[in-house]
């Protein structure tokens, strides 16, 4: 439903869009006469959204409480992602790899080469500096299932 690509795919499909395919759109109607146009596009909503989309519900990437909660969700064929992320004057380098060509599931992950016992890294804010989590997903995974519904 977020992927505005899809609302656009035929010229029939664009014709009821009527917004740009290439731009996340913060509404999509539901109701006569405008069922399916998209609206409030190139707003601050829906880039929101697509953050949402991209960094937490795909790289799986959750920042909360001076915490980072890691829990990709990636199509199989990926073979891994790095991102940076900061968590208050901290940089934390993540490097994922998918050997086992999985969805999710983290089964070991490091913090500066030290084995951690869950999925989640917790930082010291007041401290500036760089880290290096390593994550490798596979299906004997360290996070829970309640890990991917926070």
């Amino acid at each position: 439903m977020l992927n505005p690509i899809l609302h656009a795919e035929t010229a029939g499909e664009s014709n009821r869009y009527r917004v740009e395919p290439y731009v996340l759109a913060a509404d999509i109607y539901s109701c006569p006469p405008w069922v399916g146009r998209g609206g409030w596009t190139w707003y601050t909503g829906s880039a929101a959204w697509l953050w949402r989309l991209g960094v937490e519900a795909i790289l799986g990437l959750h920042r909360s409480d001076g915490e980072l909660r890691i829990a990709p969700c990636i199509p199989p064929a990926w073979q891994g992602f790095e991102a940076w992320v900061r968590l208050g004057r901290q940089r934390v380098h993540v490097v994922v790899a998918n050997p086992d060509r999985v969805s999710g599931g983290v089964a070991t992950m490091t913090l500066d080469g030290v084995a951690l016992d869950s999925n989640r890294v917790r930082l010291d804010p007041s401290l500036a500096g760089a880290h290096e989590v390593h994550v490798r997903l596979g299906l004997h995974a360290l996070d829970s299932v309640a890990a991917y519904s926070a």
